[in-house]
């Protein structure tokens, strides 16, 4: 899974995977230390993905969240500790946590639910973001998935593809097993065949 779904885009951090490789750590220190083009390059390697999740399951919120989790990455890079993998975790668990905010504010009736506007809804079928950067892997497939699987489903499988991150990450940040990551994927794997199966019968 080293690109998110439908990405024909070359990953912006498929250079730094090598251990060896210490080019993600040139940029990591030169983002901390506030440099435009380090900052330049990681918003392009996390936003689309952070925006594009959010995309899939919180649309007429997805900018807005996406935004303010990346001010908080922003603001957490002095503090943080680790590689890409581990960066790219932070800001998936950063990106949930501000939707679960949103959503529980929305339940107590201090933010009411908003439709999506029209030019919310035109970047994320256009596939780019508010500043014109396309999105990785902006794909019917994601539609699929969020239409077809249940939250906890489609939670799990959309962190995985379009985060990139593997089973332990996606379980920290959903808060639970990686034993019942691997079976909500598994259910996820087998439903989503089945209705492409059907699909495919019927049309």
């Amino acid at each position: 899974m080293s690109e998110a779904v439908g990405s024909s885009r070359a990953d912006p951090f498929e250079a730094w995977r090598d251990p060896s490789d210490h080019e993600f750590e040139s940029v990591f220190l030169a983002a901390r230390d506030g440099q435009g083009w380090a900052l330049s390059e990681l918003y392009r390697a996390l936003f689309p993905r952070i925006l594009q999740y959010l995309g899939a399951v919180e649309p007429a919120e997805a900018e807005d969240v996406a935004c303010d989790t990346w001010l908080d990455v922003v603001d957490g890079l002095e503090r943080f500790q680790g590689d890409e993998a581990s960066l790219r975790a932070l800001s998936f668990t950063i990106a949930r946590r501000r939707l679960l905010d949103l959503r529980r504010r929305r339940a107590l009736g201090r933010t009411a639910p908003r439709g999506p506007d029209a030019s919310t809804e035109a970047k994320l079928m256009n596939g780019v973001d508010e500043t014109g950067v396309p999105l990785a892997g902006t794909d019917p497939a994601i539609g699929l998935i969020t239409s077809s699987l249940s939250p906890e489903e489609a939670d799990v499988v959309l962190l995985r593809v379009i985060g990139d991150l593997d089973v332990d990450a996606v379980a920290g940040i959903v808060g639970t097993g990686p034993s019942n990551v691997r079976l909500l994927q598994h259910r996820a794997v087998r439903r989503l065949a089945r209705v492409l199966e059907t699909e495919g019968v019927t049309r």
